[in-house]
């Protein structure tokens, strides 16, 4: 009987092939280990070979340890990390490394946005948004630094576009996965009208861009050639799913707009779904979910849980040697040494805008620190930085609460820092409701199945997947005392920080552009 899912996942730091069954079980999986490539600061590039072969190497593995189970898989589905582009050539080579989703290169040598545009924007006060846009977008800086490869360049593509090409031979990537610098309309989920001003932003063409399909259809089928590749069957349906995220929602078991889902990644997110198309920030779009028709009011803290890492690598050489000794991760030393600091770090206060970025609060942010005495260490350093990400989280959750969309009623959690009971407890006392951990840790793959399910007829429909293959969540609830103590700083201190600093951020970012 073919009853299993095989879903691939293709993160930041991993690329991961994952089995699952009809209930959401997850039988079986392989991982391989991605890395970067920074010719200079602020950069990250990576060989598109290296993902397919990752991805070869994933499965076959997988298919190694489990060769049972081949002939059970129904079909498969793709999920992968947002906004990192891939330029082809005539013949469908690349023509240069992948631009990665975190890479921070700027072009500033661009032509202005042209006509009725321009004056429109000009009068709604986005003329820098826009401006910030165009110099972010990797196409602009490709055609003015690398003139030659932008002549060349016939398909331009995401990751996931790309290794849906690898595998089924066609140019064609989900909806669901279009969250990058490129002329996508985030309103009617579908490429951009002609006069639209993200082509002159982002100078595409549309021809050079792949085939929509909506999340749910089949997108391809595995070819001979990647079959060979990789072991996956000749002919297998691959379902469209949608970028990392929005699988991520679905695989925790969100699937109404009463819930807000909390990403504890590489970049900290708070998503809540909804039918409307709503603007949590003016002018700035919804994603498109995972759900056909559906959007992701989302609100982003680009460098998120990667200040963890940050911390490791500035201040944790001593607790990175200590775990090595007692087999431990740093982390749960760190969590150890955090424990017994009272809420809010003894008066220590920090706002996690250490790489800011369009959305919120804006681009000339900075991070701070505030409320320094001569007891303060490290330890105290280490806690208030994830109070401030979860600060930044919860004016995320009220600022899409006050851009219309329903009284958030449940929190679930997922990605690397849920995993810690420390700050999942101290998620639910800062933001004063239960919060809710996924029974699987691999949410976003789980959420691509979820999606592959319904579509190849093992689930009625997606939210019956959803209920069936999510499994039962641990709860966290909020102490009281403790949240009356984040209540304050949040409401006194954390909240009018912004604003207070603002004009420095700005004095500094003048600086530094």
């Amino acid at each position: 009987m073919k009853n299993l899912i095989l879903s691939i996942d293709c993160g930041t730091q991993s690329l991961r092939a994952l089995l699952f069954d009809a209930d959401g079980q997850l039988l079986d999986k392989s991982q391989v280990a991605l890395d970067y490539v920074a010719e200079q600061p602020g950069w990250g590039e990576q060989d598109a070979e290296v993902f397919w072969q990752a991805l070869g190497q994933a499965t076959q593995e997988l298919f190694s340890k489990r060769p049972d189970v081949v002939a059970r898989i129904a079909g498969m589905a793709l999920t992968s990390q947002r906004g990192s582009v891939v330029n082809l050539d005539e013949n469908g080579k690349p023509l240069r490394r992948v631009i990665l989703w975190f890479d921070k290169r700027r072009c500033f040598n661009f032509r202005p946005v042209q006509g009725l545009w321009a004056l429109a924007f000009r009068l709604i006060g986005m003329t820098d948004a826009i401006r910030y846009f165009q110099s972010m977008a990797e196409s602009t800086w490709i055609e003015h630094n690398e003139p030659d490869i932008w002549k060349r360049t016939s398909k331009y593509i995401l990751l996931s576009g790309y290794l849906i090409y690898r595998l089924t031979g066609q140019y064609r990537d989900s909806v669901a996965s279009q969250v990058a610098y490129i002329p996508f309309d985030y309103k009617k989920h579908a490429w951009a009208s002609p006069s639209d001003w993200k082509w002159q932003v982002t100078r595409l063409r549309p021809e050079q861009l792949p085939e929509l399909v909506v999340p749910g259809q089949i997108i391809g089928h595995v070819s001979a050639e990647a079959a060979r590749v990789t072991g996956i069957p000749e002919g297998l349906p691959i379902v469209a799913a949608g970028a990392d995220k929005a699988c991520e929602v679905l695989g925790s078991g969100v699937s109404d707009e009463e819930t807000a889902h909390l990403s504890f990644g590489t970049t900290a997110t708070v998503n809540v779904l909804s039918a409307k198309y709503r603007e949590a920030v003016r002018f700035i779009p919804p994603y498109p979910a995972a759900l056909p028709g559906q959007y992701s009011n989302e609100i982003q803290i680009f460098r998120g849980f990667w200040m963890v890492s940050w911390f490791k690598k500035q201040f944790g050489f001593e607790d990175e040697a200590q775990a090595a000794k007692l087999g431990k991760s740093a982390e749960q030393i760190l969590e150890e040494r955090i424990r017994d600091i009272p809420p809010g770090s003894e008066g220590l206060v920090l706002q996690p805008f250490w790489s800011p970025g369009l959305k919120v609060p804006g681009p000339e942010a900075r991070g701070a620190v505030i409320g320094f005495t001569d007891w303060h260490n490290r330890y105290h350093i280490y806690r208030a930085i994830l109070e401030g990400l979860l600060y930044s989280l919860r004016e995320g959750k009220e600022r899409i609460e006050k851009s219309g969309a329903k009284r958030i009623r449940r929190i679930v959690a997922a990605g690397g820092g849920s995993q810690s009971d420390v700050i999942m407890q101290m998620t639910a006392d800062i933001f004063g409701m239960p919060v809710e951990r996924p029974a699987i840790y691999e949410a976003s793959g789980l959420g691509a199945a979820m999606i592959a399910a319904a579509a190849l007829g093992l689930a009625p429909d997606v939210q019956t997947a959803i209920k069936r293959m999510s499994g039962a969540p641990r709860r966290f609830e909020p102490n009281p005392t403790v949240h009356r103590t984040y209540e304050r700083i949040y409401r006194n201190v954390y909240l009018k920080m912004y604003d207070r600093l603002k004009d420095f951020y700005k004095e500094l970012h003048s600086d530094h552009t």
